[in-house]
């Protein structure tokens, strides 16, 4: 089942770095930011994952948790977290399950080739756990403030 906007997410588990386990259940209360990106230690998902880190303090006293989700195994997310001393986790989507659900799986074209690949977006999830906005096909550039905005005009209306 894909979220669609203004509705609960449907339930669903995740692992994620340093065990997290993720349920939109247990993360009722808090705001969630969960960003999916193409791949770790690519240039822009590198630009994505130091901006969500560098502005980290102001999510998380905006009462927001976030989450990063590519594709990449656990081993891999590790060594992302630890290079770049990222503050959140990081979700392994190995088997694809999330980034079907939310629709992120796209073809693109590289290098002359069509590939399956993952389109850069975020969502925004309220503390019911309701989908509440979403960013698809974004640019790095800007992209986490305006996250950041979402998440303050959010905990201003709560």
């Amino acid at each position: 089942m894909t979220p669609a906007i203004n509705k609960a997410l449907p339930e669903f588990e995740a692992l994620a770095t340093n065990g997290v386990k993720f349920t939109p259940q247990a993360y009722l209360g808090k705001i969630v930011v969960l960003y999916f990106y193409p791949k770790d230690n690519t240039p822009g998902c590198t630009t994505e994952a130091m901006q969500f880190r560098d502005r980290h303090k102001d999510f998380v006293k905006a009462g927001a948790v976030v989450f990063g989700v590519s594709r990449d195994n656990m081993a891999s997310h590790d060594r992302f977290r630890k290079n770049l001393e990222l503050p959140f986790d990081l979700i392994a989507d190995t088997e694809e399950k999330l980034c079907h659900m939310f629709g992120v799986v796209k073809n693109k074209i590289m290098y002359g080739k069509k590939v399956k690949g993952i389109e850069r977006s975020t969502f925004l999830i309220d503390a019911e756990g309701v989908l509440v906005a979403e960013w698809r096909g974004i640019k790095v550039a800007g992209h986490v403030d305006d996250v950041l905005k979402a998440v303050k005009a959010l905990k201003k209306a709560a």
